[in-house]
């Protein structure tokens, strides 16, 4: 003799949750979002200069630009590199290989000697690179008022 099964309580027995439950996973995201908030402050690289606070526009275009760096001592960087005067142009030269609208901001510390800075320039004219831009920091706000 064969008996049916009762359909009603196996169906109750094996009825399955289709709930998403994403409270663990916002926890997680919240964490991370504390973190890089955190972090990104902290992240960037290079090294520490006292640019000059001069009025300018800042250079504008699609073109990349790689900065090199002349600190107090009158060294070169290179993000954080110290390259000597001799091998910026090679490192340059691969870099404009790899893009040809390359452009160059060149970022001297105020105590920095005038003749690093446009040696440095010199250089970059030399090797054929004619796009060059100094960066500087922006006149602090009580300066501003002062010179209108």
């Amino acid at each position: 003799m064969f008996l049916a099964p009762n359909t009603r309580r196996q169906s109750l027995r094996y009825h399955r949750n289709a709930d998403v439950n994403i409270t663990n996973l916002m926890d997680v995201m919240m964490v991370l979002l504390v973190v890089f908030m955190v972090a990104a402050p902290l992240m960037t690289s290079g090294i520490a200069l006292d640019l000059p606070k001069v009025g300018g526009k800042a250079m504008e275009g699609e073109e990349t630009s790689i900065n090199i760096s002349v600190d107090k001592d009158g060294y070169y960087y290179i993000g954080e590199t110290e390259i000597p005067a001799d091998k910026i142009i090679e490192k340059l030269k691969a870099l404009q290989e790899a893009n040809n609208k390359l452009t160059v901001t060149i970022s001297g510390d105020t105590s920095a000697q005038y003749g690093r800075v446009i040696g440095l320039m010199a250089i970059l004219k030399e090797a054929g690179f004619e796009k060059v831009g100094l960066k500087t920091e922006p006149k602090p706000l009580s300066q501003r008022r002062k010179n209108k």
